[in-house]
């Protein structure tokens, strides 16, 4: 089938969460599709990156994304007045629109892929201008946890009350929105049943599939750490909300217990714009790196310490591909199948979090099964190259439905 796919972040290198998924589908749907990428680059984005993704994709065809808190400002303005979520408002970009316009005008296309939530809006402009084509929307999350989670926990009373409201505006969208689309996949069953179930219990289930985020573990080799690695590290972009949070967090109320009782501890927190107060004895922010590999084969214990966020955390598949032990809350581990105490741990307080990074770091035995136990699941269960065979029904059971409408 002739693809046209539509992502919001330019799915190459491989150093975060929805890229990782976007490259690991777009690497499958191109072994029996013909498959055009429209998508956004950032200042960051370099020339070999989208050398390397038009070497498979039919046609790559990029659009600046420019922000700035200035123009956040104007944003937030234009959502008071329309009542339009803030994150969608922001992500309306009309040289986007011109440009597929363009494509829809001058190529064919059987299907439009809009990867994320904020692609949907031009998944649907580009339907206006080629009708025959069928939708398919790739939901990462539910959306509205995000804000909803990070107001649960924020201690601003404006902030939080912005958020909520976001949290409203995004749910109405996201409801509404998926609805318009043929099909839907979703990462985890979490995020599926908070948007397709409304409030009287039933679904819409029969236009979607859950088809988890992978990785390609076979392809990774085990970081050989260093004996009496004494690191914790996380990993992650901390311009995102949900990151920052989780690591001020343990910076704030579970390292302190830590280096009580390890007191060579470090935490290492590695990740581009980290907040200007994560500071202090024994912790180092990095910002990003683009080789953290000498950082990782010092790592004792790799954290996932969220308490917001939606969707899975492909840090969590990162760090099993390596073999790190990792400690998570539930929140961070969310719509991962995992076997707490096997192959990694989970605790939700600060007392709890605590003791578990410490018994790894005292506990050698422990530290080696987790990482075993570790990547072995993910080697089982998230490894695209099996899993997503998944994307073949999807787009089967798509067709199905408009032959049935049909007879």
């Amino acid at each position: 089938m002739r693809i046209l796919y539509l992502s919001q972040v330019l799915p190459y290198p491989l150093d975060a969460g929805p890229k990782m998924r976007s490259y690991c589908v777009l690497r499958h749907l191109v072994q029996n599709h013909d498959v055009t990428l429209l998508t956004f680059i950032r200042d960051s984005d370099r020339p070999e990156y989208i050398g390397h993704l038009a070497e498979f994709c039919h046609a790559v065809y990029t659009v600046p994304m420019q922000r700035s808190k200035i123009r956040d400002v104007k944003f937030l303005l234009q959502s008071l007045v329309s009542q339009k979520p803030f994150l969608i408002t922001r992500d309306y970009v009309p040289v986007m629109i011109d440009t597929l316009q363009q494509l829809t005008r001058s190529h064919s296309f059987d299907v439009i892929h809009a990867d994320q939530l904020w692609m949907a809006q031009y998944a649907l402009e580009a339907k206006a201008l080629h009708p025959t084509a069928k939708l398919i929307i790739d939901k990462h999350n539910a959306v509205h946890h995000i804000p909803k989670r990070l107001a649960n926990e924020e201690t601003n009373i404006i902030k939080r009350q912005f958020l909520a409201r976001e949290a409203q505006l995004i749910k109405k969208f996201e409801v509404e929105t998926c609805q318009k689309f043929d099909y839907s996949v979703w990462v985890t069953d979490i995020d599926r049943s908070a948007v397709l179930t409304p409030p009287d219990g039933s679904n819409n289930y029969a236009k979607s599939m859950v088809i988890p985020i992978c990785a390609n573990p076979s392809q990774v080799t085990p970081v050989i750490r260093k004996p009496n690695a004494r690191r914790i590290t996380f990993l992650g972009g901390l311009h995102w909300p949900p990151n920052a949070q989780g690591v001020l967090w343990f910076a704030e109320h579970v390292f302190p217990k830590v280096q009580a009782q390890v007191p060579d501890a470090i935490l290492t927190a590695i990740g581009k714009n980290p907040p200007a107060n994560l500071t202090g004895q024994g912790i180092e922010a990095t910002g990003y790196v683009v080789d953290p590999m000498p950082y990782l084969a010092e790592t004792a214990v790799f954290i996932v310490p969220l308490l917001a966020g939606g969707g899975m955390r492909v840090k969590i598949l990162d760090a099993w591909s390596w073999g790190l032990p990792i400690v998570s809350t539930t929140i961070g581990a969310e719509g991962i199948e995992i076997k707490s105490g096997s192959d990694m741990l989970i605790a939700d307080t600060a007392e709890d979090f605590a003791r578990a990074v410490i018994s790894i770091l005292n506990n050698k035995a422990l530290s080696q099964q987790l990482s075993r136990n570790g990547r072995q699941t993910v080697l089982e269960k998230y490894d695209w190259q099996t899993v997503y065979t998944a994307w073949d029904r999807v787009y089967q059971e798509l067709f199905a439905i408009e032959l049935a409408k049909i007879h």
